[in-house]
């Protein structure tokens, strides 16, 4: 070997060790960011000593002597394990994600600026009342400790966004409970998507598309019509069991919230343990709250009412005062606020929001067509003053029976909710919980912006609790709601005329239906189920159109019972299929609104197939039949299918396709991170199935990245409160070099849960700082 190889190799193999171990190095260091989980730390800020013992998943069970000191240990440990979370959920919420993340996030910072979402929080903190305060105190005190104290490296994102976490603020934990009620209300959204297509489309179409009856629909007892377009954020199923029903004759209680799958997980599971009361459940990292559990007497769980709490109202600008707008005691100013957004590496903006009498103009933002002399501006019952739901929530934490909690309820004011519950002497129940706006008049049934010049439309307050639609529940009964329509027979005042889907509602009572000596293991077998109805009806209904064109697809079909089940062909097959009906029969008539339109909304499939006007190809010199369309998709669905997974659909499988993504917010911007940190498996259920696995469209190809589906199930037997089992999409760290980062991930979509009975492998004491 000549001398200068020799060399060049010993030069490359001092260059790969030392690229080893500074990586190794720096793999230890940022190590030392994963939370101290033994021994004892000294904190200010508590009176006496706290206990936290973490079980093998990372679980803490905090001991203390208060409430308070509770909360400021849940703080803690909040910090330890979500910080990075909670400091870029509470930049979101006020506008500030360009500060560190660059103009990318401009839009962003714009929309919370202008709905002031952040200033609302502020406002109830300035309102709390004295128990309220000093929750929110405790807490942030908790937080601020850990950073205070905290001497190894901070979570890699700061590192990586080139910052360091500032102080906890009372007013950060609030902005949660308002960044949720966005995420749980777009009706704005789909009223401006609702008016562009009623521009662009045939009056027929239209019609069809959005308002037109579906077959579900015309059912109803006052033909209300389900949502035209599902959102992601909509979704999630709870039901109570009377005790006469129930095995141990107490009742029962289940909840799965339906929110985004990513990394690190919304929820983190605690348990908080007192002398006066134990909790047990889900938090949410920045809020020092149980927001889905139980204390042991009572046990709340959630799921979106859907009720129509937005409002866009267009104004007519005074053409000779551009600073004024019409009202109907003639023109008002707009009110105006500056608001000035920093952006990383880029010159500051500052910006004007303007409001109206209705709320903040929103098509300042994107004008999508707006007229020059006209602005749209958004009335949302989240934006009206003297909110008061994180009172309600502190009072629920401490209610002892379910009639305590029905008062709690009373100040839940956004997002509203259906809320299910149940307590240890055997009463169930729900209340649709949150305001909801009486209007003068209902235009377009609230699926258009309204006039606002001329006041017919305008909101002459909310609906009192006592009309809101609610049920003392049967103690031989079951009470279900999964986001369909809550409403008694006979209930006259509007709460939305876009109600969704029935389906998870109908299957979760069909199996519950008859059954005696239920327990907890057949509420988590319904949790788990995979039958999809609408997916079913589709192919049974189109199956003998089909049969000719591929035999051998059709066979799967014809012998499948609907099991969206991640080993088998035939899910593969039908989603696929339907998504080709849908592009093969609309894209072409619904031009570029397609895309942003279709979310698997096979009842209105359905209903423009029978219609029969869209099938015909307008660029096509030939008349086609609806028959035709089906049979164009058929054959598209085994060709994509056999490119992606080869000729024999005998060994396709819905999990090849249908696999749930979870990203990390910073980490799936950066190529190597992304394909070491973030998750990816088959799974089972799809849009309509109870265990839901909503997937997005494919917008080419085969995927069907499931995006949206349970983050949390939760199941409560009240002959053991302290026995009540959950299932957790991700882990409870958010710190992708911490085992606990996703271990609960595989036992989530195999319907494996667990307990939080305190005990576990390790113990740390938080211990009161000497006075001075």
């Amino acid at each position: 070997m000549s001398n200068w190889l020799r060399w060049t190799l010993r030069i490359f193999v001092i260059l790969v060790l030392f690229v080893a171990a500074a990586g190794l190095g720096s793999y230890l260091w940022l190590r030392t960011r994963l939370p101290q989980a033994e021994g004892d730390i000294t904190l200010p800020g508590i009176p006496a000593a706290v206990s936290i013992t973490r079980d093998d998943r990372g679980v803490p069970t905090i001991a203390a002597q208060s409430s308070n000191d509770a909360y400021f240990a849940l703080g803690f440990v909040h910090a330890q394990d979500r910080l990075f979370q909670m400091d870029a959920m509470r930049r979101l919420g006020a506008g500030r994600l360009s500060e560190v993340l660059g103009p990318d996030t401009l839009e962003t910072d714009r929309l919370m600026r202008t709905l002031g979402l952040y200033r609302s929080a502020e406002a109830q903190v300035l309102a709390a009342s004295p128990a309220l305060k000093s929750v929110l105190n405790a807490y942030s005190a908790g937080v601020n400790a850990f950073i205070a104290a905290h001497d190894g490296a901070w979570p890699p994102e700061f590192y990586l966004l080139g910052y360091r976490p500032t102080p906890w603020r009372p007013a950060d934990s609030l902005v949660w409970g308002r960044l949720m009620a966005l995420d749980l209300s777009n009706n704005w959204q789909g009223e401006t998507t609702n008016r562009l297509m009623k521009r662009a489309l045939p009056p027929y179409l239209f019609d069809l598309l959005v308002s037109a009856p579906t077959a579900r629909a015309a059912s109803n007892d006052d033909g209300s019509v389900p949502n035209w377009r599902q959102p992601l954020s909509y979704a999630s199923n709870s039901w109570a069991v009377g005790p006469l029903l129930s095995a141990s004759e107490k009742p029962l209680i289940a909840n799965d919230p339906h929110l985004g799958l990513s990394l690190p997980a919304t929820w983190y599971l605690a348990r908080l343990e007192t002398p006066d009361m134990t909790w047990t459940g889900a938090t949410a990292p920045g809020l020092p709250f149980i927001m889905i559990g139980t204390n042991g007497h009572v046990a709340w769980t959630f799921t979106t009412t859907h009720g129509d709490t937005q409002d866009l109202f267009e104004e007519r600008i005074v053409p000779e005062r551009p600073d004024h707008y019409v009202t109907p005691t003639g023109p008002q100013p707009f009110l105006t606020r500056q608001e000035t957004i920093r952006i990383k590496d880029a010159p500051e903006i500052e910006i004007t929001v303007r409001s109206t009498r209705h709320g903040p103009v929103v098509s300042d933002l994107s004008d999508d067509g707006v007229a020059p002399d006209t602005v749209l501006a958004l009335a949302w019952t989240a934006l009206l003053p003297g909110d008061r739901t994180p009172e309600s929530i502190l009072a629920m934490n401490h209610a002892r029976d379910a009639t305590a909690l029905e008062v709690a309820l009373v100040d839940f004011h956004a997002p509203e909710q259906n809320v299910v519950y149940a307590d240890r002497t055997g009463a169930t129940g729900f209340i649709a919980a949150g305001r909801v706006p009486l209007r003068r008049a209902i235009f377009a049934e609230s699926r258009l912006p309204a006039p606002g010049w001329s006041g017919a439309y305008d909101w002459l307050g909310t609906l009192p609790m006592a009309a809101l639609p609610q049920l003392h529940g049967d103690r031989n009964g079951v009470l279900v709601t999964a986001n369909n329509d809550i409403r008694p027979a006979g209930y006259r005042p509007f709460i939305t005329a876009d109600w969704p889907e029935e389906d998870r509602a109908n299957r979760i009572g069909a199996l519950l239906e008859n059954k005696a000596e239920i327990t907890p293991d057949h509420l988590k077998a319904v949790q788990m189920d995979n039958h999809s109805a609408p997916v079913l009806a589709f192919v049974r209904r189109w199956l003998p159109v089909l049969a000719k064109a591929d035999p051998q697809m059709a066979g799967i079909l014809e012998a499948w019972d609907g099991a969206m089940d991640r080993d088998l062909a035939a899910p593969l097959i039908a989603t696929i299929l339907i998504d080709r009906v849908a592009k093969q029969l609309l894209a072409d008539e619904m031009r570029g609104h397609f895309p942003d339109w279709w979310f698997w909304q096979i009842d209105r499939l359905q209903l423009i197939l029978a219609d029969g006007r869209a099938c015909d190809d307008i660029v096509s010199p030939a008349k086609e039949s609806c028959a035709d369309i089906l049979v164009a998709a058929f054959r598209d669905t085994r060709r994509d299918l056999a490119e992606a997974y080869g000729p024999d659909a005998a060994t396709w499988r819905w999990g090849d396709s249908h696999r749930a993504h979870f990203n990390h917010p910073v980490f799936r911007h950066v190529p190597l991170l992304r394909d070491w940190l973030d998750a990816d498996l088959p799974t089972d259920g799809d849009f309509f199935t109870v265990n839901r696995g909503t997937p997005l469209p494919p917008r080419g190809g085969v995927a069907l990245a499931h995006v949206h589906g349970p983050g949390l199930r939760f199941v409560l037997d009240f002959a053991a409160p302290e026995a009540a089992q959950f299932a957790l999409a991700g882990g409870q760290s958010g710190n992708p070099l911490s085992r606990h980062y996703d271990d609960w991930l595989t036992d989530w979509r195999d319907g494996v849960y667990r307990g939080l009975k305190g005990g576990g492998a390790a113990q740390l004491v938080l211990q009161p700082a000497d006075p001075d």
